[in-house]
């Protein structure tokens, strides 16, 4: 998880002071979660991968093609969004070969036996160095999966808000130039495919950068009404502003046919005093889940949101102290931090 698109927010702040899937025959519908793995004290992935299963998890999302949990969720019905780590995708879009020998490693001894439903060149890497090869990468890895008659499997990748230069109100949603400069590619990519874009949006880091101006009930979905208006469209949470926003920045370059995966939301159950109880990361996390499995989508777009994840099954100790490390829908023995699934 990237924090850069924060500084986008303390912009938007001053300025304020203030389940459907596109044509897809094994895409994720509905609610996931995030599968993390940076702990020294996690459960084998055969423990986890049966959590999911007694939770009636549907769908899991790996940042990168990690064996064990492959191997752990062959056979069972999740389905699967597979990361490439953001290092891996300049050799994917160096040549065809590269792009068949990740294939080959990471892909081929699961195919029949994992429901992969996405594969995510990079995650938050627009912008960045590694940016420029995502197109190439999706190229080339889609003429692999097209050579093996896996055309169900999409491709995509993964943004935060920091991709845009402006988000508020959301209908000046638009894309940095540098970020523009690649999403024009990436999105004829997904146009093309019928492949939705990824999109990491977190209500908790705008709420904590000011909790004067941002109402906990707008970034909790519990407000009781409206709150904020944008020309003829009324947002009564922060989450659907963000993410029309999005969709407004993807108009703006001409795409208004991609839809949107959410693949990281949550909020943290400790590490910055009382805005982070167990009892708010419920609160919030239950409301996501009833709004993406309602498919209600956005006021701008209706049914637009085609599923989303949870950020993070477990909470992971080897990451930094203080929020970082509280995001986990359960502790590392299995326990849940708080209500969320049955």
């Amino acid at each position: 998880m990237a924090f850069t698109w924060l500084v986008v927010v303390l912009a938007t702040i001053l300025a304020i002071h203030n389940y459907q899937i596109i044509g897809t025959a094994n895409a994720a519908v509905g609610i996931g979660v995030n599968y993390g793995m940076v702990g020294d004290n996690l459960p084998p992935s055969t423990e986890v991968i049966n959590m999911y299963k007694q939770y009636n998890i549907p769908n899991m999302r790996l940042f990168d093609p990690n064996p064990n949990a492959l191997s752990a969720v062959k056979g069972t019905q999740i389905s699967l969004s597979l990361g490439v780590r953001n290092e891996d995708v300049p050799s994917i879009a160096s040549s065809q070969a590269g792009a068949d020998a990740w294939f080959t490693t990471n892909v081929q001894p699961y195919v029949g036996a994992v429901n992969i439903a996405y594969i995510t060149l990079g995650n938050e890497i627009v912008p960045s160095e590694f940016a420029g090869s995502i197109l190439g990468a999706m190229q080339n890895l889609q003429n692999t999966l097209t050579t093996h008659q896996l055309t169900n499997i999409k491709l995509t990748t993964v943004i935060s808000m920091a991709t845009l230069a402006s988000s508020y109100p959301p209908s000046t949603g638009a894309f940095t130039p540098a970020a523009a400069a690649v999403m024009k590619g990436i999105l004829g990519f997904l146009s093309q495919n019928q492949s939705p874009l990824m999109l990491n949006v977190y209500p908790y880091f705008a709420y904590a950068s000011d909790p004067t101006d941002i109402r906990l009930d707008y970034a909790q979905f519990t407000a009781p009404g409206p709150v904020v208006h944008d020309g003829n469209l009324s947002y009564q949470n922060l989450f659907d502003a963000m993410v029309d926003a999005v969709f407004w920045a993807m108009e703006s370059l001409g795409f208004n046919n991609v839809g949107l995966v959410v693949s990281e939301s949550g909020w943290p159950s400790a590490g910055n005093g009382n805005m982070t109880t167990p009892a708010l990361a419920s609160v919030y996390n239950k409301n996501y889940l009833q709004h993406i499995t309602s498919g209600v989508g956005t006021p701008k777009r209706p049914g637009g949101i085609l599923g989303g994840y949870i950020f993070a099954m477990f909470n992971e100790d080897q990451k930094p102290a203080g929020v970082e490390q509280n995001w986990g829908l359960f502790t590392p023995d299995m326990k849940p931090v708080y209500p969320v699934f049955g």
